[in-house]
């Protein structure tokens, strides 16, 4: 087994972390709305019980030409995908980690997480940051779409083509076929989690 050798791990993580800041530290004013918008999610809070008449955001995107979408209370925010660093012994689905503003983050690759064929990382120059109070990664993609108030009953059953993924994973369709992903099923899989633990 080839040695993992840290340094040169901490050194491109380093690069990473100084190209970020440079390019990706918002303007004062771009602060001030992201902080609204975390504060209008925490307000809204994830608990409450959905009905048919309840309202949600949704933020659309492509994946492998695919359209998804995941509710916007889960998104932490959209940024560029640059300077990717691969993890080694991690699980097939994690593309790597990602220096976002001096927070780590892992990179997700959703269709290989649900074991669907992909096309690779070429087209993917964003990232979907997605969280809960206990778990917070990136989600590669290729374009995002825009967000869309719909209601609860817009959301249809998910098709038998869609057997694939596991129903778990899933709340249903919209009406323009955007795949709705349950995002606080995926954020607490078990999987999502890695403690391998490698010897020097």
């Amino acid at each position: 087994m080839a040695k993992i050798v840290w340094s040169e791990i901490y050194r491109r993580l380093e690069i990473a972390r100084a190209a970020v800041e440079r390019a990706l530290t918002p303007a004062p004013e771009e602060k001030k709305k992201i902080l609204r918008a975390r504060a209008k999610a925490l307000a809204r809070g994830t608990g409450i019980k959905e009905t048919a008449g309840t309202r949600l955001k949704i933020v659309g995107f492509l994946l492998n030409g695919e359209k998804y979408a995941v509710e916007s209370a889960y998104v932490r925010e959209v940024c560029p995908l640059k300077d990717l660093t691969p993890l080694p012994c991690t699980p097939p689905f994690v593309l790597g980690i990602v220096n976002v503003r001096g927070q780590i983050l892992s990179v997700v690759d959703i269709n290989n997480f649900f074991g669907l064929p992909g096309k690779g990382f070429i087209d993917h120059n964003k990232a979907i940051i997605v969280h809960t109070d206990e778990m917070e990664f990136a989600i590669p993609v290729e374009t995002i779409t825009g967000v869309k108030s719909i209601t609860q009953d817009e959301i249809q059953p998910s098709p038998p083509t869609l057997t694939n993924i596991r129903a778990e994973y899933l709340k249903g369709m919209t009406r323009e076929q955007f795949i709705v992903l349950d995002m606080a099923r995926i954020l607490s899989d078990k999987r999502i989690v890695v403690n391998e633990e490698v010897e020097a």
